[in-house]
């Protein structure tokens, strides 16, 4: 694929409620495409709590801030760009928005213990560091999904943030972003599981590029339009 930000960042745009709808059942939380159409849309859905509704609204809203920060420019892979978007992402279901977590958490199924709150700026760093020596713009990215996931910066949202991070890069580098489809959840749980005690990051990868929609990279190989 050649980069292209503009077209990478209009696929992007037309599939949000998808990447919506996809992160909220992984959450738990059984939306169908439609009802989360509707709601990014501006108009409450039935049968589901405020509360969910909500959260909906806040993966919809934290997709247009980082529309806007990468048509402005001012995106970059930094802890101030995370905390903003969690400020948004995580409103009102984290126990803390818009901050790294100041204690211990614990991931369910794992004894993996991620680091205590004192070393996370300095791990958030050397993750970007480590990410920055990749060449291949997808494996740089997926270091981000994967490392943010597995340090737990924030008591809460930590893979839905890890993917926002992840497709900001890959938007700004002008490559389509990737959407982890709710009906890969069991694949998904299982490798994440297998990924947290070991700090392995090959199959994991292997699985989120698998997760790269073909028919994006197709639009992304033809040639562009000439005006006139």
């Amino acid at each position: 694929m050649q980069a292209d930000r503009d077209k990478a960042r209009m696929l992007a745009q037309r599939e949000v409620a998808a990447f919506v709808c996809d992160a909220v059942n992984l959450e738990g939380l059984p939306f169908t495409l439609p009802e989360v159409q509707t709601l990014l849309e501006g108009i409450t859905v039935g049968g589901h709590r405020i509360s969910d509704q909500q959260i909906v609204l806040n993966q919809g809203n934290a997709w247009r801030w980082l529309f806007e920060a990468l048509r402005a420019q001012s995106f970059s892979l930094s802890q101030a760009v995370a905390c903003e978007l969690h400020a948004i992402a995580a409103k009102e279901e984290a126990l803390v928005w818009g901050a790294f977590r100041t204690g211990g958490v614990t991931i369910a199924g794992t004894d993996w213990m991620p680091p205590p709150a004192a070393e996370l700026p300095e791990r958030f760093a050397r993750m970007c560091r480590q990410a920055e020596r990749l060449e291949d713009i997808y494996d740089r990215a997926i270091w981000i999904f994967l490392e943010m996931a597995r340090n737990q910066f924030f008591y809460d949202v930590n893979k839905r943030m890890g993917r926002f991070m992840m497709n900001g890069l890959l938007l700004d580098a002008g490559f389509p972003a990737i959407n982890l489809p709710a009906h890969r959840q069991l694949e998904f749980n299982q490798l994440m599981l297998a990924f947290y005690p070991s700090g392995n990051h090959g199959p994991m990868t292997a699985f989120m590029r698998s997760c790269l929609d073909p028919r994006l990279v197709e639009i992304m190989q033809e040639a562009p339009l000439i005006p006139g």
